[in-house]
């Protein structure tokens, strides 16, 4: 079960991972996409760019030629309709200029050309306005027609440059523009599929983690029925143990009963016929039933602490202790034991239970006593923390009640082996018991939800330790501080 559980932690956390590396796959993509959009926009716009220079050195050249028309018609014909055009390029000329500067001034090269293309215009507009100071059919209107010739020629040849440049520009630009776009739908393909492979990945992980945890489930279902089934038999245990409890109660006790009335009868009528191995004999028999009678008693109450499914209520461990003490009267003053009983808590418990488990307690410290000093009897309580003693719930009050003797004591090496049925650590003969009684004190207290313990060491006494829980009920032990059950008013 612990190797399926890590299984499951595994798998768990490598779809996880999975999703985490889905996430990231997809959000790459998407900063990606946005940052290729962004640099393809700055792309095309500066291939944008590279068009307006074109056209605004097309448009300059447009004017220049219009000048050029309109003054070469003039100087023809003498009419003035011709400088219509000039007049019209003479004013658009220096807005397009001005346009051509803002548009070069990103580009050293093109900067230096377009203040060369200013003074080439600037050289062409000074001949063409010397071309209009003289008169039509003037001589010298050939020698500066063929000057303005040359420099429009220039003009031209200059222009042509600088586009060339631009349209270089632009291929550049548009090459890089593609590259860029293509290089970005080559490394969204890559994420995609990346991110198509991680998801399927993760759909195949889902889907075996599913059909984990569903024979998991199909493993708990058939638990459930093996475990329901083990009920029914125990509860067929339980049944058959009541009634071998009632067999043992009546049937067994009553031939016990008898041999011990007819070996009564046998030495009262007949002790004077008998010699002392034969009153030994006799003697030996009453006893063995006897203690045979009380074998059964003890094995009778072990069976029913956890038989009996009696109600929890509300038990004075101080009335159940006094009251035992007082059934123990003659014992405890013929033997001149020195009581000190402190306050004891109030709990929930079961009375018979607990009538059990402190006569057991009190019997061990009355019985095992060592010679030549006066026996002492001390019961005392604390409250305490569940994190005190191991096995106790977290956040739940307990009481600790201790029962300390000073009598022979025992070595702690055998503290878990006194409380297991038939354990003696002293022969029959030195001390009386069916070694059933601790046994009955440990179930008591595992069936209260509680802990026990011994501290002793030899002839120095010893001390049983029985750890109690308040209230057995989830909703009492769930408060903070408990106001039901407390020690009893002194």
């Amino acid at each position: 079960m612990l190797k399926e559980n890590q299984t499951g932690y595994t798998m768990t956390r490598r779809i996880a991972f999975g999703f985490i590396v889905a996430m990231v796959l997809i959000a790459s993509g998407f900063a990606i996409s946005f940052y290729s959009y962004y640099r393809y926009g700055g792309d095309m716009q500066r291939v944008r760019h590279t068009y307006d220079v074109i056209s605004a050195l097309d448009n300059v050249l447009s004017s220049i030629k219009d000048v050029e028309t309109g003054s070469r018609g003039y100087v023809i014909t003498g009419d003035s309709a011709y400088l219509e055009p000039y007049i019209k390029a003479m004013q658009l000329l220096p807005g397009q200029l001005e346009h051509l500067q803002i548009l070069t001034n990103d580009n050293k090269v093109q900067i230096k050309r377009r203040r060369v293309l200013e003074q080439l215009i600037k050289d062409k507009l000074a001949i063409t306005e010397a071309r209009l100071d003289i008169l039509p059919f003037d001589r010298r209107s050939n020698a500066i027609s063929a000057e303005s010739k040359r420099r429009m020629d220039l003009l031209r040849k200059h222009v042509a440059l600088m586009i060339d440049t631009e349209r270089v520009l632009m291929e550049a630009r548009n090459r890089q523009a593609d590259n860029s776009f293509s290089k970005t739908l080559k490394i969204i393909f890559v994420l995609s599929l990346m991110t198509f492979l991680t998801l399927f990945i993760l759909y195949r992980l889902l889907e075996k983690e599913l059909a984990h945890r569903q024979q998991t489930a199909d493993k708990l279902l058939a638990y459930d029925s093996q475990l329901r089934g083990q009920i029914r038999q125990l509860e067929a245990s339980n049944e058959e143990l009541e009634r071998f409890a009632f067999v043992a109660s009546h049937d067994l006790q009553e031939p016990l009963r008898k041999i011990q009335s007819f070996s009564n009868l046998i030495t009262e009528r007949y002790s004077n016929l008998f010699d002392a191995d034969s009153m030994l004999f006799m003697s030996k028999i009453s006893n063995s039933a006897e203690r045979m009678s009380k074998l059964i008693k003890d094995l009778l109450n072990f069976s029913r602490i956890s038989s009996h499914q009696e109600e929890f209520k509300v038990v004075s461990l101080g009335e159940i202790v006094q009251r035992i003490l007082d059934d123990q009267e003659l014992r405890i003053k013929g033997r001149d034991v020195q009581l000190q009983i402190g306050d004891l808590p109030i709990i929930e418990g079961i009375g018979s239970q607990m009538d059990h488990l402190f006569n057991n307690l009190i019997s061990n410290a009355l019985k095992f006593l060592r010679p030549d000093v006066r026996p002492l009897l001390r019961i005392q309580s604390r409250a305490v923390d569940s994190e005190t003693y191991p096995d106790l719930i977290a956040n739940r009050r307990y009481f600790e009640i201790s029962v300390e003797d000073n009598g022979i004591g025992f070595d702690e090496k055998y503290v878990d082996h006194i409380f297991k049925v038939f354990q003696r650590l002293h022969g029959k003969s030195a001390f009386e018991g069916t070694g059933i009684g601790l046994a009955i004190c440990k179930r008591v207290v595992m069936y209260h939800h509680g802990y026990i313990t011994a501290r002793s060491q030899p002839n120095q006494g010893a001390t049983f330790v029985v750890v109690l829980p308040e209230s057995q009920s989830q909703q009492q032990y769930d408060r903070p501080t408990s106001e039901a059950y407390s020690y009893p008013a002194s």
